[in-house]
């Protein structure tokens, strides 16, 4: 059973940035796929970012360019790095372990303007 829980969430100004962790309890943690979806009010949960088990990563139009995923497998965690960020980038963030369908509980992101 996947477990995945998510921090670094808060409110920031337009223009500044967050790093958002996920921690995952997974034996196969290094050979797993991972992501990053946002869900803002009234509104779908959308794709962010994702990063393979070898590294390779792929991100929203909207976000390219100012946000960065990574991993680290010796700590089981998943980073995203916001930089530049707007107001329309508030959302609760929530990672997910993709091959498994198991979703964290999500971490709140408010953008002032």
């Amino acid at each position: 059973q996947v477990q995945l829980v998510e921090s670094g969430g808060g409110l920031v100004q337009a223009g500044g940035s967050l790093r958002l962790s996920c921690l995952a309890s997974v034996s196969t943690f290094r050979i797993d796929q991972f992501a990053w979806y946002r869900q803002a009010p009234g509104k779908q949960r959308d794709f962010v970012a994702r990063i393979t088990s070898g590294g390779s990563t792929a991100y929203a139009d909207s976000v390219k360019g100012r946000f960065t995923i990574s991993r680290d497998n010796a700590k089981n965690t998943v980073y995203l790095q916001m930089n530049s960020l707007k107001p329309e980038d508030t959302a609760v963030y929530y990672c997910t372990h993709e091959s498994r369908g198991t979703w964290g509980q999500g971490t709140q992101v408010t953008v002032s303007s």
